[in-house]
């Protein structure tokens, strides 16, 4: 039976599930709100984090309250995506926004690192539920062809973020206090009112149609995908210090293998029940999708976490100033998503975006690879916009793909799937992309002062300190120089890694079917499956 709930704007929903331009927008101004909570937080931390951990004394720790976050925004995903197709999008996406509250309100009163870490896991699991199911939603209620018109301002709600939340981040970790509370705990408190209205505007306008599913809950696939990813999740941030030939790194290595491994063989066994349906990967269009979205969630997370390194440690800026120096990326994210997204509405293919899109992002990659310490800014900037350019063109056409090729009944998990994938690639990146810039860069330093004709730094404090960049504005300009280069020659290096690394997602993107778009919305196609597999069931 299905479930005829009002629709939006107090206009009953068709059948058929169609909604008026007017009913969508409503919808969307929900969903706008929990999306910002997810953006917000992301690029806020960023420019606080190093205040953050001084005034908690866990500077050394404090990668736990980022891996924290990171375990269980990743592991919720693909749950609240499942758990979604069984119950419904809007109490899902209540309840994600409701953890996410209750995160950001015990961020705000934590007492230490170790405190904040398990906070910020809370946090995470709701998270995990904001972005992907926002995209769900979006499918569900919008046919393809017209998707991309309201995408556009998810992109711009992006795009408000990355330009409010180093400004924002950065103000209140310099407030000693504001309104009587340390000025860093409003990083995390300023999400309680936000959280609240969404609550209150999603409650009241995100009621679409929806058909009660009766099926297990795939406890068991939730579980081994924990086992397998937790392990893997923390050892891809903690191997560095561990060292990645370490007990403790074999012993993570291991268990998560065995961890992934018994989940394939639950997901199989629990059919179309399954956390993440084996079936769905027999679809080639959304196999090599989500290869992709991997594969570019390395070079892209990989490049994302060395460009405010560059600028903050080879150019000096500060942690608001280089957030606010990559507003050209974010930009060529936004301008290019627009432009892709009406050209898809009016045409109906697609296809030819991501591939261009790779290209354009593979290109500037290579092309960071050559920015050295003398480097002007502008034409940093304008590699960075090239670069957006080729992520918004991809990001959005990746997803587009899958929603289009999944079945209506499996949309959540299919979409929450880009945002796993992509996430667990971006994992990867960071990992792999700190362990080369750090594993190379004492000896790129070296190199750089054997040939100024100047003795090597006596490593730790006084002297060469990779763990506190500080020291370099102790030295004198002469002496300063050679460790500049030495850190802008090791992430060219890192850049380079990740052009090659999507050749291969440039590669794969040629093999990838475009799937014909129709102009029916989820619900419209979910009620069409529903009529043709009645009278087959009747059959029966």
């Amino acid at each position: 039976m299905s479930e005829q709930a009002t629709a939006a704007a107090g206009a009953p929903a068709s059948r058929a599930g169609a909604l008026s331009h007017r009913q969508i927008l409503t919808i969307l101004s929900g969903l706008m709100l929990g999306m910002f909570l997810a953006a917000l937080d992301q690029t806020i931390m960023a420019s606080a984090m190093k205040t953050i951990a001084d005034q908690l004394h866990g500077q050394t720790i404090q990668a736990w309250a980022t891996t924290a976050y990171l375990i269980t925004a990743t592991i919720s995903t693909p749950l609240y995506g499942k758990l979604s197709d069984i119950f419904g999008r809007k109490p899902m996406y209540l309840t994600a926004i409701s953890v996410f509250l209750i995160g950001s309100l015990l961020s705000g009163i934590a007492t230490s690192m170790y405190e904040l870490a398990a906070y910020r896991a809370v946090q995470g699991l709701g998270a995990g539920g904001l972005m992907s199911l926002a995209f769900a939603i979006i499918a569900d209620i919008t046919s393809p062809l017209e998707r991309s018109r309201y995408t556009g301002y998810f992109m711009g709600v992006w795009g408000l973020s990355s330009v409010g939340g180093p400004l924002i981040g950065g103000l209140f970790a310099g407030l000693d206090t504001f309104l009587g509370i340390t000025g860093w705990r409003w990083v995390f408190l300023l999400n309680v009112p936000i959280a609240l209205i969404a609550l209150v505007v999603v409650s009241r306008v995100l009621n679409v149609p929806h058909t009660k599913v009766s099926q297990r809950i795939d406890f068991w696939g939730a579980s081994t995908l924990t086992i397998g990813l937790v392990p893997l999740l923390i050892v891809a941030e903690q191997g560095r210090e561990w060292g990645w030939d370490s007990v403790a790194s074999i012993a993570m290595y291991v268990t998560g293998v065995v961890g992934l491994v018994a989940f394939v063989f639950v997901e199989r066994w629990m059919g179309d029940a399954a956390l993440l349906p084996m079936r769905l990967f027999r679809r080639p269009v959304f196999a090599l999708t989500n290869s992709i979205n991997f594969i570019m969630g390395i070079g892209m997370f990989g490049m994302m976490m060395s460009l405010p390194l560059y600028l903050q440690i080879v150019k000096g800026a500060t942690p608001t100033e280089s957030g606010l120096m990559t507003l050209p990326m974010t930009f060529g994210i936004l301008a290019s998503a627009t432009v892709s997204g009406r050209i898809t509405s009016r045409t109906g293919r697609y296809r030819i975006f991501p591939i261009i899109g790779l290209a354009a992002t593979t290109v500037a990659l290579f092309l960071f690879a050559q920015i050295g310490t003398d480097t002007a800014l502008w034409q940093t900037m304008l590699i960075m916009t090239l670069a957006g350019a080729g992520l918004g063109l991809c990001m959005q056409s990746l997803l587009l793909a899958v929603q289009a090729d999944a079945p209506a009944k499996d949309m959540g998990v299919a979409t929450s799937s880009a945002t796993f994938f992509r996430s667990i690639g971006g994992t990867v990146g960071t990992a792999v992309f700190l362990s080369i810039l750090f594993g190379i860069v004492a000896d790129r330093i070296a190199a750089a002062r054997a040939a100024a004709s100047l003795p090597p730094l006596p490593a730790g404090a006084g002297g060469l300190d990779l763990n506190n960049t500080a020291f370099i504005n102790q030295l004198p300009p002469q002496e300063a120089r050679p460790v500049l280069d030495g850190f802008a020659s090791s992430l060219d290096t890192v850049f380079m890694v990740g052009g090659i690394v999507l050749i291969v997602a440039f590669a794969l993107i040629w093999f990838l079917k475009e799937v014909p778009l129709t102009n029916k919305s989820g619900l419209q196609r979910a009620a069409s499956e529903e009529d043709t597999a009645a009278p087959v069931a009747a059959m029966h």
